[in-house]
C-alpha cells in the first residue's frame, strides 16, 4: 500500500511539474506583453497630447489601462486572463457602455488583436469599440488601434502612437 501511495504521489508531482514548465499559451504571451507596458505613456491625437497609464494590480492578475486620466474623457480598460487560453478585456467607455473583447487567434506577443464578444449598457447596433489592435514596436513605443462600430458596421478607427514617459 505504501508503494502504491508513493507511486501515485510521484505521478502527481510529475504532472504538476510538467504543467509548470509548459510553454506559455498565446493568451499568456499577450498578457505578459501587456503587463510590461506598466507605466505612463504619451501620444498625440490631432493637436492634443494625451496620456495613457498602465497599472498591474491584483497580484499580477489584472492590468488597468487608463486613457486620458483626470479628464472628462477618462476611460478605463481592464485586461485579465480567464484561464490559460483566454485573454479578455472590458473597456469602460466615455460612450457609457462596456464592450468586452477576447484575444483573437493568430497574433504574436508583438502584434495581437481583440475582437468583440459582448457588451453591457448597449444594443448591438449602438456605437461601441468593437476591435482593439496592439503593435508593440519596442519596450518604449506602441501603437494601438481602436475600431468603432455603429449600426452593425465599422465606423472609424482611432490610432494611438504612444511612447513611454521616462520616470
Amino acid at each position: 500500500m505504501k508503494r502504491i501511495s508513493f507511486t501515485v504521489m510521484l505521478a502527481t508531482m510529475a504532472v504538476f511539474a510538467a504543467a509548470q514548465t509548459a510553454s506559455p499559451t498565446p493568451a499568456q504571451k499577450a498578457y505578459a506583453a501587456i503587463k510590461k507596458l506598466k507605466g505612463t505613456w504619451q501620444g498625440e491625437m490631432g493637436k492634443e497630447t494625451f496620456k495613457v497609464v498602465y497599472k498591474v494590480t491584483g497580484g499580477g492578475a489584472t492590468v488597468i489601462e487608463t486613457q486620458m486620466p483626470d479628464t472628462e474623457m477618462e476611460m478605463v480598460t481592464i485586461y485579465h486572463l480567464d484561464g490559460p487560453n483566454k485573454l479578455v478585456l472590458t473597456h469602460y467607455c466615455a460612450a457609457m457602455n462596456q464592450p468586452t473583447m477576447k484575444l483573437a487567434a493568430g497574433g504574436t506577443d508583438k502584434a495581437f488583436k481583440f475582437n468583440f464578444v459582448s457588451g453591457s449598457n448597449m444594443k448591438a447596433t449602438d456605437m461601441h469599440i468593437h476591435n482593439v489592435r496592439y503593435k508593440i514596436l519596442s519596450d518604449d513605443h506602441i501603437i494601438t488601434e481602436w475600431e468603432g462600430y455603429a449600426k452593425g458596421k465599422p465606423a472609424g478607427t482611432e490610432t494611438f502612437d504612444l511612447k513611454r514617459v521616462k520616470e
